[in-house]
């Protein structure tokens, strides 16, 4: 297959393709006019990483994992470990998440959007954090700004 019934059937641009080829995570063959020409396994392969990529695995997981993949002799305990590892920062960067969502709805909820230039957002924005953690006094913007 060439690299662009391989990039339909996986999904995959075709540019994403080359790079999983330049990094070494597939190695497909060459034809005589040196073209890529890709086997069933390599597409399996290429659909196996779209899909942990779209689970947000980094390419060095991505790596292990497609080597596990390829390992029949594999223990799951391995794959469980390294999903267990991912897991923990997709639950952190939700919880990260969650606490900005909540700072900007409160902002938003004490702004009263009117007429007046008094906002709580822009007064939030303006306070570097050394300022919210009382390091360098809060000043008043100058007149250069």
């Amino acid at each position: 297959m060439n690299i662009g019934n391989v990039s339909e059937q996986s999904g995959l641009p075709a540019k994403t393709i080359r790079y999983y080829e330049d990094i070494g995570l597939v190695q497909p063959s060459r034809r005589e006019n040196g073209y890529r020409d890709f086997a069933v396994q390599d597409l399996h392969k290429l659909a196996f990483l779209g899909r942990a990529r779209s689970l947000g695995f980094s390419i060095d997981e991505c790596r292990t994992l497609l080597s596990l993949y390829e390992d029949r002799e594999r223990s799951s305990a391995d794959v469980k470990a390294i999903a267990q590892s991912h897991l923990a920062r997709v639950d952190q960067k939700i919880e990260e998440l969650q606490a900005l969502s909540a700072t900007l709805r409160d902002l938003v909820v004490r702004c009263h959007g009117d007429d007046r230039p008094d906002c709580p957002i822009m007064d939030d924005l303006t306070r570097s954090d050394l300022r919210r953690r009382e390091i360098i006094p809060l000043e008043q913007p100058s007149e250069h700004w």
